[in-house]
């Protein structure tokens, strides 16, 4: 019988694994189908019976050896009903099937089992906890999970659930959909527009108007490259009638430097980015800045998705380690840390590496995956896939790392193995493996280090189990290769979620809210993806060319969803009031870096000098007597030096940059996939009576001075008003602000002040309103 199911699987590409799955039994007769019926029968019996499972409720083997010794020494605890950690241990299925907590069985493994480990003389927690097996019942126990087959454990409960969710399935690309009618198909300018117009035509929405030209290209500068248009890039445009004219804006924008500087901010926020360690002593990392800078660069030159996830997870084990390779690892120590403190002996100092290791896994999980993995290190997963055993799978797959700064050569080639960087001297901050031997990994119950369960070994979870077949760590004669067969793993094609969760998070920056509302979690408590099927599409155009993020930008600006007003028909709020089906284009407040360095572009005072480290603008004296360690310096007048992009500005965990935390920026303890976006009177104080915008102002009247086509009110105020909204203002906007300088005016010269500077005066009060406004703060 083995022969001819062998023979079938060879010659009628029948899986590997045999007929286990109803799916194999259901293609049997279609693949077998000119087989004389005698024959077709007998092979259908032989497959249908490989479909029982190996180890069965009716284990002689075990009803006669192994149940008597558990029925004497654990059925007051675990015996059939309501056993103690759901643990039965009455049936050899129940047993496999494991406690509350996990597996406690390694089929063929006794000795990485938990069962013996707990059963042996001297466990700690030991069973039954009064009293002893005998070496002759612990050897029987043995001896029969040594013949267990590798297959025999079922899922457990959560990933039988899993199996189901919408996450773990495959990706399909389906036929773009067919629009109702001709004005509908006349609208669409993309396939974007396909998924989203027959959604709306369902829910029998039109879609807005487009937005002006004006607001468009706006909305543009700020997506792409954070920063507002100049007059002469908005009259320019309006007046070209070419018809690819936003397409090559477009192109240039995405061409700027500058764009680095915007997504790879966004990027920062999921690294936990900072340039010190936080905690108390919130140490200075004189290297990180070259991690900020690896993100930029590659960013601004397109480098495709999967290796910009292989180079920060495994660049010290690519086939060429440079000075980029090594600086992208520091995603794996961007974390924060107390170095002073990790312990007095081995074992605290231990718990301290593994707590620096949950912090990389969590992340790897939440950011690449969208999986909050990190919840399974001390039990199951309570809602998603994810046993406990595959958090410590993911452990061993970072447990060979060690934090190292790397000098570097007056070239900047980077030593890895060589003794760590002098103090002072060019270095980067990296992780590398330790050596090519993998450390042994065990799961630890509960998380607790002197509770140790079984062995495990390198692995991505099992929920992903078919198409994780190319995990194979090829290590080499300086590392193990795991990482970098998981980074592999994560950037292939065949991977149900990585590309799915990367569409997503473009979308979400372009549109204000994902496709999935919860872009770092797909599991079964993420929020449904409102388009599935565009989402699958999307991720699907990704991971066919490697991930190019510029495509995707191209992509979606040039849709028509993209370029709608923020206002549209009164029939979309009703029936769609949060704008999920996208009939309008979602107005967006500016994040806090974007206010800030909108400020310094309005101002013309905006530096664009490109990485190196981190900047220190003002803080105000008051604030610096918090900062003990690593201190910040006392800054009485900012410069130049100081007026360059805000992610450039140092990211002390200890006392985040004062402006930008008021305007929400992120924790740096963990990762951040969305930013809050809060509302409260103190924003607007701030801003109207700090420092920095009180001498912003100073010099956009200087620049409005400057550029105005005349000395008159009318035109002051009309260049002011179109250099903060970055699109021609209406005349009675003009007047508005003409009559405020009037007033403002007449008001100093009462004061005393003369004709002269009375007017210089009032424009700087314009200016200083005007980087108030709401139009400023929100992109349309």
């Amino acid at each position: 019988m083995l022969a001819l199911l062998s023979v079938l699987r060879l010659e009628w590409g029948f899986p590997s694994d045999g007929f286990r799955s109803p799916k194999a039994v259901l293609e049997i007769p279609s693949r077998m189908k000119f087989l004389p019926p005698a024959w077709f029968a007998f092979a259908l019996c032989c497959a249908l019976a490989l479909c029982i499972p190996r180890v069965t409720a009716a284990d002689p083997s075990f009803e006669q050896k192994v149940l008597p010794i558990l029925t004497k020494h654990c059925a007051d605890c675990h015996g059939s009903e309501e056993p103690e950690a759901e643990l039965n241990l009455t049936t050899p299925a129940t047993l496999l099937r494991g406690a509350r907590s996990g597996y406690i069985v390694t089929p063929g493994k006794a000795a990485a089992s938990l069962l013996t480990q707990l059963l042996a003389k001297g466990s700690k927690p030991h069973m039954p906890p009064e009293g002893q097996l005998s070496n002759d019942e612990i050897a029987t126990i043995s001896s029969w999970i040594d013949s267990l087959p590798a297959d025999s454990l079922p899922d457990r409960p959560q990933l039988a659930k899993g199996r189901n969710h919408w996450a773990f399935q495959p990706p399909t690309k389906q036929p773009l959909p067919e629009l109702a009618n001709e004005t509908a198909t006349a609208w669409a300018t993309s396939p974007v527009d396909r998924f989203i117009g027959a959604k709306l035509a369902t829910a029998g929405i039109e879609p807005s108007t487009g937005a002006s030209r004006e607001l468009l290209l706006r909305r543009a500068y700020i997506d792409l490259i954070g920063l507002p248009p100049s007059p002469t890039d908005v009259q320019s445009f309006v007046a070209d009638t070419a018809p690819d004219a936003y397409e090559q804006q477009l192109d240039a924008l995405l061409a700027s430097p500058a764009y680095g500087e915007r997504w790879g901010r966004h990027w920062l926020d999921l690294a936990r980015y900072a340039d010190s360690g936080g905690f108390h002593d919130d140490l200075d990392r004189p290297h990180a800045w070259r991690y900020r800078d690896y993100v930029i660069r590659s960013l601004n030159a397109d480098k495709p998705y999967a290796q910009f996830v292989r180079e920060q997870l495994a660049g010290d084990e690519l086939p060429e380690v440079t000075a980029d390779s090594l600086a992208a690892t520091a995603f794996c120590r961007n974390g924060p840390t107390n170095d002073d403190n990790m312990g007095n002996n081995a074992t605290e100092r231990e718990k301290y590496r593994l707590d620096l290791l949950d912090d990389v896994i969590s992340t790897t999980s939440s950011v690449y995956l969208g999986l909050t993995v990190g919840c399974a290190r001390c039990h199951d997963h309570k809602f998603d896939p994810i046993p406990q055993a595959d958090y410590y799978q993911l452990l061993a797959v970072f447990n060979n790392v060690t934090r190292k700064d790397v000098s570097l050569d007056e070239q900047g080639v980077p030593s890895p193995y060589s003794k760590g960087a002098e103090k002072g001297k060019p270095a980067v901050m990296a992780v590398i493996d330790a050596s090519n031997k993998p450390r042994e990994t065990f799961v630890l119950f509960r998380g607790d280090l002197s509770n140790r369960g079984p062995q495990v070994q390198a692995g991505v979870p099992r929920i992903f189990s078919q198409s994780a077949a190319s995990f194979t760590p090829q290590k080499n004669e300086r590392t193990t290769g795991q990482r970098r067969a998981f980074a592999e793993w994560i950037g292939s094609p065949e991977n149900p979620l990585a590309w799915r969760v990367i569409a997503n998070r473009l979308w979400h920056h372009h549109f204000g809210r994902g496709l999935v509302a919860t872009p770092s979690n797909f599991g079964l408590t993420g929020s449904l993806p409102t388009h599935p099927e565009l989402l699958d599409w999307l991720s699907l155009e990704m991971a066919a060319d490697g991930g190019h993020w510029k495509k995707v930008h191209r992509l979606l600006m040039t849709s028509a969803t993209y370029r709608q007003a923020s206002q549209g028909a009164s029939r979309g709020a009703e029936v769609d009031p949060q704008n999920l089906l996208l009939w309008r284009m979602n107005k967006r407040r500016l994040e806090a870096e974007a206010i800030r360095d909108n400020v310094l572009a309005i101002a013309g005072t905006l530096k664009t000098h490109h990485g190196g480290p981190g900047i220190k603008p003002r803080i105000p004296a008051e604030l610096l007597t918090s900062s003990q360690r690593n201190k910040w310096p006392i800054v009485k007048q900012e410069g130049p030096e100081h007026w360059r992009r805000s992610v450039y500005i140092y990211v002390k965990r200890q006392m985040p940059f004062p402006l930008l935390e008021l305007f929400d920026i992120p924790s740096t303890a963990h990762t951040c996939d969305r930013r809050q976006d809060s509302t409260i009177p103190t924003q607007a104080l701030v801003l109207m009576n700090d420092n920095f915008t009180q001498e912003q102002a100073g010099w956009f009247a200087q620049r409005v001075r400057s550029s105005a086509e005349t000395d008159s009110l009318d035109s002051r105020a009309r260049q002011a008003l179109l250099l903060a909204l970055s699109r021609e203002p209406g005349a009675t906007r003009v007047a508005e602000a003409a009559d405020f300088l009037r007033a403002q005016q007449q008001d100093y010269q009462t004061a005393g002040k003369k004709p002269t500077a009375a007017i210089e005066a009032a424009l700087v009060d314009l200016c200083h309103v005007l980087l108030n406004c709401n139009e400023l703060l929100y992109v349309d």
